[in-house]
């Protein structure tokens, strides 16, 4: 029972981070590449400044009921998962039983040893043994829509506020090389935060999030420049 909860608590602590880093790195290119457009076709700060704020609230929005809606699937299509697979091991025990045990032949363990295991891990918690052998995801980590949706609510905007306040608070002959700058950092911060949750290649991450957010400033400022007048 102990267990089940460290478990539970893990993997909502991970989704709330997740949905956190994701919802700030959001936040900082959508409204940077809409201030910057904005900064392309006029100098005035109350235009730039209404159009940032339009779109972190549009963005805030939009990412909080995304997560909602994302998180609430995969926990409905794990719901089923689940009922099927209790199902199956109803009235197709065994072909479960030959499917978890080739699974494990598959990697090169020894027949004889292979079912011997799974008969092991079977005859303990069956049915989120199963679940996690077909369907690769262990019933006992839960996931809260609700909290990705409240960590996207707040990271989003937070994100946003980086280059709302930098295109509108820094001197006129600077705003746009310094609200660049500011958002190539802060990329690489959320980059790698994604990456090390992930544990994915840091370096390529943040490459991958930097460039990004440069191609879309350097679209919307170019969309802003057609009509400059």
């Amino acid at each position: 029972m102990e267990k089940a909860k460290k478990n539970r608590s893990l993997a909502e602590k991970i989704n709330v981070m997740r949905a956190s880093v994701m919802g700030a790195n959001d936040g900082i290119v959508s409204v940077a590449g809409i201030v910057i457009g904005v900064a392309g076709a006029t100098n005035n700060n109350y235009a730039i400044f209404l159009a940032g704020i339009a779109g972190m609230l549009a963005g805030t929005i939009s990412m909080a009921m995304g997560e909602w809606v994302s998180v609430s699937t995969q926990r409905d299509s794990e719901k089923m998962a689940v009922l099927k697979e209790k199902s199956a091991l109803d009235s197709h025990y065994q072909e479960e039983f030959d499917f978890i045990k080739n699974k494990y032949q598959n990697t090169g363990i020894p027949g004889e040893l292979a079912a011997k295991a799974t008969t092991e891990m079977l005859d303990g918690d069956q049915l989120d043994t199963a679940v996690r052998e077909r369907y690769g995801f262990n019933p006992k980590e839960k996931t809260s829509a609700i909290a990705a949706a409240l960590a996207s609510m707040i990271s989003f905007p937070t994100g946003s506020l980086l280059p709302l306040l930098s295109i509108t608070l820094f001197p006129e002959r600077i705003k746009l090389v310094a609200t660049v700058i500011a958002v190539v950092i802060a990329l690489v911060i959320t980059g790698y935060s994604a990456a090390a949750l992930g544990n994915a290649n840091k370096s390529r991450a943040v490459l991958r999030n930097v460039v990004s957010g440069l191609l879309t400033m350097i679209v919307t400022y170019g969309i802003g420049l057609l009509f400059a007048h």
